[in-house]
């Protein structure tokens, strides 16, 4: 799905039990038809797996979730398949692989983060972080066989680019004019993260190196994000430390892909509730369904010993103005998508 058209209003009758309708808004404010929203509750967390760092695609009328691995990524990554966002089951893709995806400049770290979009070809494309790098994937389906899409078996954004900062967390942004751009980067030993974003070339695996610019926002550490509303540019990103309750979800709005930015007037708009029933949300990505928009997150299961993370869902609004609102955390309730 292309992202600069995935968020928009939703009405809060989403939330209701019970069959309804309600009329809803596109990413361009128009109304849309009525559709029935049915009683398919979905709880809170939606797998009892831990993981983080959620993508999500959906192909052929199934949901898929590609997610890291916990605690602190492992040699594959955990992928969930769904037709109904209820029961999830766990498969697994034969990339990326530690094996695989290693090269001079790689570091320690094990697979994490991986973004996941569907490109204007129609195949799907990862970004994902190995060894401190950044690797490209493709596959005709989500569930594979994927393979590295750089011919030559190298990562795109090397460990090395630019060492003094972390070169994780890679999201693709395909603009309304077709566009595709990358964004990239966090921050080393908890501090200073910086985002990088470059233009890729239809290939979706290559850029020109001259075209790579630090698009920084304010309060950015990690897990950039994109998305686009009205012709404005809404970079969300993830600010904080993942290990403990100061990590949240922020965004900021630009003009132009590369902003300037100016940070959000609801930002941050997603941390840790007073009861810590939601701990350390944050590392999120957007998508709709049925009319309606979500933002899925991690946030931590248990802090008292490895780091263990949850996936978990809620609904994202606009107000009249056309600032993302604090998105409002519905711990283990049900609710309806």
């Amino acid at each position: 799905m292309n992202k600069s058209k995935v968020l928009v209003m939703i009405s809060a009758c989403a939330l209701l039990a019970g069959v309804t309708g309600c009329q809803k808004r596109n990413v361009k404010g128009e109304q849309s038809e009525k559709s029935e929203i049915t009683a398919e509750l979905i709880s809170n967390p939606i797998s009892e797996i831990s993981c983080a760092d959620p993508s999500i695609v959906k192909h052929e009328g199934r949901f898929y979730i590609f997610a890291t691995v916990d605690p602190w990524g492992g040699e594959e990554l955990v992928v969930l398949e769904s037709s109904d966002f209820k029961n999830w089951e766990r498969k697994h893709i034969q990339w990326p692989n530690l094996e695989d995806c290693t090269s001079p400049t790689s570091g320690k770290d094990k697979v994490w983060a991986p973004g996941v979009i569907k490109g204007k070809d129609g195949k799907f494309y990862m970004y994902v972080t190995v060894h401190n790098e950044l690797w490209a994937g493709v596959a005709d389906h989500p569930l594979g066989p994927w393979k590295n899409a750089k011919a030559d078996g190298t990562p795109l954004i090397k460990g090395d680019m630019f060492p003094e900062y972390h070169m994780i967390d890679g999201d693709a942004f395909i603009d309304d004019d077709g566009q595709v751009y990358l964004y990239w980067g966090s921050g080393l030993n908890w501090v200073n993260g910086h985002c990088f974003v470059v233009k890729l070339k239809d290939d979706m695996a290559s850029f020109n190196e001259e075209d790579i610019k630090d698009v920084t926002p304010p309060n950015y550490f990690e897990a950039p994000y994109m998305i686009k509303r009205d012709g404005k540019y809404f970079l969300m990103y993830s600010h904080g430390k993942c290990t403990n309750g100061t990590y949240q979800v922020r965004y900021s709005v630009g003009d132009t892909p590369y902003g300037p930015w100016t940070e959000g007037t609801e930002s941050p708009i997603l941390t840790t509730t007073e009861d810590s029933t939601t701990l350390g949300p944050g590392h999120h990505t957007v998508f709709s369904e049925n009319g309606q928009d979500y933002i899925l997150y991690h946030r931590i299961r248990d802090n008292s010993g490895p780091l263990l993370r949850e996936l978990v869902i809620d609904s994202l609004n606009f107000d009249i103005e056309g600032n993302i609102k604090k998105v409002i955390p519905r711990g283990a309730a049900n609710f309806a998508l």
